[in-house]
């Protein structure tokens, strides 16, 4: 049977067909575009804005020329034969002329499992489905971009490749799961790329960066890149197997709280913050010489805005690209595993930025948000709110968490604001917030997704640690889901940050009205597994340093900061401190600028940072100080009513074979020679610690190395001692 002209043909295309792909307005390109069989004739139609001209290029034959649609001049349609290989050619009325692999001429990527746990919401590994992944398809490099949006009449993808055109690569919709894909070949890593979408409402919305997006643009650009996953070679086998026990309630955890762009700067070069390289070589060597455990990231999720910290992202599955490319993120952790050094990840689950090429009504529609503000908006932050019951939302969320724990070998999540997601009323006035199906303020469906990542993260990536940032009272936080806990390893202990602060910046002289304020955290140390946290939090919009709250002037600040650090590393807990805090810099942290390192060497700064590097080794190398952070068997009240001389004393417990520790405080300026001290066990303690020490800038009073007990009852004790404890201080005794 003879072909039909090329004028035949198109006349198949109805001009309505026609008019709504140009137009854009078409939800099922790929039912017409590409190679099609029409009335037993193999047709090829293309749709090409701007081409005046269009021909086919046969593999082994001649170009023919595609005639153009009568009512739909960019639409072009020509005879080609079922099953043959091809590429098209197109020329612009300027005589411009260029050659492509139709994309329309390709299969699905998405397999029929993808498809069913996207359509399920139950696709924990969302990453390896959705986003830009450089793949070889049907023989061919190009990139598959895939994005969730169920509620678009029509979605394409926009770049350099196709001049930000969204008529030139209208995407193909997956069933039901609400996923729209295309495979573009000839696209190539690094290419910016955006997703143009027709909203339910019939309306083009603001250019959107990929939800799913694994690179972006620097700042202030917010397109997102293609970028491959997996290109750095691990080294890290040893560390990922051997970190659980590092990481749990047993385990000495002393982590620096670090915000990359302000740690150090290179002043030589325009101020510019440090690379992951440099950060490699500079940050992980300086946490490791100062011996803390863990370094705890800021979020480096992709955001748009300095000012947010990181805590307003749009790029939930991009590292920053202020730093440096996706695999030197990875070659950063991996070379801080090589240190012997975990790294846990800020994660902001809790909103997100109203940016006009983020999440907000994404296809038209509330997607990820709740359409009623007042369940939907942050109205401290002017941020949205995740929809947490829309099961694809929930899926979303939780996949993320997986996705850096499993690509990124990160050690551990802390998440952010978990207060503002268990909370419907959250910094809400009545009549401004939904109660629950239960007429009650809890969030149900915030509570089952935290539950769910958290089952999640400690089944799928053995030895990780999860760490919930929870200002209230919510009871189980750090209890196991099993038995109706959050799920948490560990949650940050806010009340005793809030009262021990507040005691520490009175002059001393007011001290002894508000003594419990060090002892009231004791009442509640051990309900759930706490970490004591000096964050970023307690040192900006105005609160000053921690040097800045110390009373008095000169020598008392920074005996006043040496004491609140001595209690802090023997109190129970685990240990954080935000960076520049270990050498006591005077200003209150900048975000805009670098840490001020000069000060670093000056004599009594200097002090400081020798204390925190000792007293992370001694609360590594003391079991007494960590193995029972979480239980009340680990410590004893010596001395707790001591008001009138602003004096605490008490034991720290490990294991039974283990020495015991006995911790003085003293939160006064006055010298206190021979208070005597009740002591748990006779004989022998060694003064291994004493904050006065001239080695950290004090005036070097003490015990001598240590004292002999004497069989005098004290303290509720047998046996005790008379010891100086030196103004300001704390004096740590180890047995033995």
């Amino acid at each position: 049977m003879a072909r039909a002209p090329a004028e035949d043909l198109t006349r198949r295309i109805d001009n309505a067909t026609a008019v709504a792909l140009v137009e854009g307005r078409h939800g099922d390109p790929f039912s017409v575009l590409g190679p099609h069989v029409r009335a037993r004739t193999g047709t090829l139609t293309a749709l090409v804005p701007g081409a005046a001209h269009v021909w086919v290029l046969p593999e082994g034959g001649k170009a023919t020329p595609l005639a153009s649609h009568p009512v739909a001049p960019e639409l072009f349609t020509g005879p080609l034969a079922a099953g043959s290989k091809y590429r098209l050619r197109a020329e612009t009325v300027n005589g411009d002329v260029w050659e492509w692999d139709d994309p329309y001429h390709y299969g699905p990527v998405l397999g029929e499992m993808d498809e069913y746990l996207l359509g399920e919401g139950t696709h924990l590994n969302l990453w390896k489905a959705l986003g830009a992944h450089p793949v070889t398809h049907e023989g061919n490099e190009g990139v598959h971009f895939a994005v969730w949006a169920p509620n678009a009449r029509r979605v394409s993808v926009v770049g350099d490749f196709n001049h930000w055109n969204g008529i030139a690569n209208p995407m193909r919709l997956r069933g039901a799961t609400g996923v729209w894909e295309i495979f573009l070949p000839g696209v190539r890593e690094g290419a910016a790329y955006k997703y143009e979408i027709l909203g339910a409402d019939g309306h083009v919305g603001p250019l959107r960066a990929d939800p799913v997006g694994f690179g972006a643009e620097h700042p202030p650009a917010t397109a997102s890149v293609v970028r491959r996953l997996g290109l750095h070679e691990w080294r890290d086998e040893g560390w990922m197997a051997e970190r659980a026990p590092l990481q749990n309630v047993d385990a000495p955890i002393s982590i620096y709280e670090v915000h990359l762009g302000s740690w150090r700067r290179v002043p030589a070069e325009g101020d510019r913050p440090l690379s992951y390289v440099e950060l490699a070589r500079d940050l992980v060597g300086y946490v490791k010489d100062m011996g803390f455990t863990h370094i705890e990231l800021l979020p480096i999720s992709e955001h748009p805005f300095d000012g947010s910290w990181g805590y307003q992202p749009v790029g939930l599955f991009a590292p920053t690209i202020r730093h440096g490319r996706p695999e030197e993120f990875a070659a950063f952790v991996d070379a801080a595993h090589g240190a012997g050094l975990g790294v846990i990840f800020d994660w902001v689950p809790g909103h997100f930025p109203t940016d006009a090429h983020g999440l907000g009504h994404f296809d038209g529609t509330a997607l990820y948000e709740h359409s009623d503000p007042k369940e939907g908006f942050h109205r401290d932050w002017n941020t949205l709110i995740y929809n947490y019951g829309r099961t694809e939302v929930a899926n979303f969320l939780t996949s993320n968490a997986l996705y850096w724990l499993k690509e990124y070998h990160l050690d551990g999540l802390r998440v952010d604001a978990v207060a503002s997601m268990l909370y419907r009323d959250y910094s809400r006035p009545e009549g401004e917030w939904v109660p629950n199906v239960s007429g009650g303020r809890e969030n149900y469906e915030a509570i089952a997704l935290l539950q769910k990542v958290n089952t999640f993260a400690y089944r799928d990536c053995p030895g990780v640690m999860t760490v919930a940032e929870e200002s209230t009272a919510f009871p189980g936080v750090s209890h196991p889901v099993d038995h109706g806990g959050l799920g948490f390893g560990f949650k940050w202990n806010m009340g005793w940050m809030n009262d021990t602060l507040d005691y520490i910046r009175r002059e001393p002289v007011h001290r002894k009205h508000h003594h419990h304020q060090m002892t009231f955290g004791i009442h509640y140390a051990f309900s759930e597994n706490f970490i004591l946290p000096i964050s970023h939090d307690e040192v900006v919009h105005g609160k000053g340093s921690m040097l800045g709250k110390m009373p008095g002037a000169g020598w008392e600040k920074f005996a006043n900061l040496r004491a609140y650090y001595g209690f802090m590393w023997t109190h129970p807990g685990k240990k954080l401190l935000f960076m520049g805090q270990d050498f006591a810099q005077g200003a209150e942290w900048n975000h805009g600028k670098s840490l001020d390192w000069h000060e670093a060497e000056r004599p009594q700064h200097a002090g400081i940072r020798a204390l925190v590097r000792d007293l992370n080794r001694l609360y590594r190398e003391t079991p007494a100080l960590h193995v029972n952070d979480s239980r009340p068997e680990g410590f004893e009240w010596l001395e707790a009513n001591d008001a009138d001389h602003s004096v605490y004393v008490y034991a720290r417990k490990g294991k039974a074979s283990d020495p015991m520790v006995v911790v003085a405080a003293n939160f006064t300026p006055v010298e206190r020679r021979d208070y005597r001290i009740g002591f748990p066990a006779p004989g022998r303690w060694s003064e291994i610690m004493n904050t006065d020490a001239e080695t950290y800038g004090g005036g070097n009073r003490g015990n001598l190395g240590g004292i002999e007990t004497e069989a005098k009852g004290w303290h509720g004790q047998a046996q005790s001692a008379p010891v100086t404890l030196p103004p300001l201080s704390v004096v740590v005794f180890r047995q033995g």
